[in-house]
Formats: C-alpha cells, structure tokens, sequence
C-alpha cells in the first residue's frame, strides 16, 4: 500500500506542533516569574509584626517547597510539563510574590529571626529506692 505524501507530514507536523507548545509554555513560565510579584497586594503586610511576618515567611516557604515537589512530581509523567504549568504554575508565581513582599516587610521593618528556644535539661535521674535496713543474725531475748 503506498503511503501518501500527506501521512508522511504528519508525524513531522506533530513533532513541531509539540515543540511550538512547548517553546510557548516555557516562554510564559520564565515571563510569570517576574509578573507574579505585581499581582500580589503589595500592602498586605503592611501592618503585620515581626512576629506575624515570620509566621507568614515560614508558611510561605513551605507552600513554596511544597508546589515545587507537585511540580517536578508531575513533570516526571506523560505530559507532565504542561500539567505542572496548568496545575500549578499560577499557584507557584503567587506563592513567590506573596513571599517577596513579605521579605521585603521583613527588611523594612528590620525584623530578627526569634533564636531558637534553649533545650530544656535532661531530666535528673531518679534516686534509688531506699534498701530496707537489714536486721541482724541476732536476736534479743
């Protein structure tokens, strides 16, 4: 069976159709980067403490690392690119964004990381228990 001019486009048209979509989406997440930060309320914490704000950076971190795994989880299947930057991408850039204004609240209002607190010492060992005084071999008559 001869194979026609236009079966053998379609694999090559593919091919670049998939190279296209990928170029376009790597171009928006590199550009999502540096947009994420002007979408975020840039006085939300404004009137936060330092206390509060090192709260919120520590839980910013965590929601970071966290989408950070889901992504490379998900960019190690099928398609995973593509599920990593429609699933999780915008979440990511917001996440970042929030993260920065909060550090930028954190050098503005000149906060210190509280130090860790002192380990408490260990527990005093439990004195033995008093041994019974033993009675002597002798007895009293």
């Amino acid at each position: 069976m001869p194979v026609s001019f236009s079966s053998r486009l379609r694999a090559p048209s593919a091919a670049a159709a998939l190279l296209a979509a990928h170029l376009a989406l790597s171009g928006c997440a590199g550009m999502s980067e540096t947009i994420g930060p002007a979408f975020a309320d840039p006085a939300r914490y404004d009137l936060y403490d330092c206390k509060q704000l090192e709260t919120e950076r520590k839980n910013l971190a965590a929601r970071t690392a966290d989408l950070q795994r889901l992504m490379d989880k998900a960019e190690t299947g099928a398609g995973g690119a593509v599920v990593s930057e429609l699933a999780y991408r915008n979440d990511y850039v917001t996440v970042r964004g929030y993260a920065q204004l909060a550090e930028d609240a954190w050098r503005r209002n000149r906060c210190r990381e509280t130090p860790p607190p002192e380990p408490a010492p260990p527990p005093a060992a439990p004195a033995p228990p008093a041994k019974p005084a033993q009675k002597s071999g002798k007895t009293n008559r």
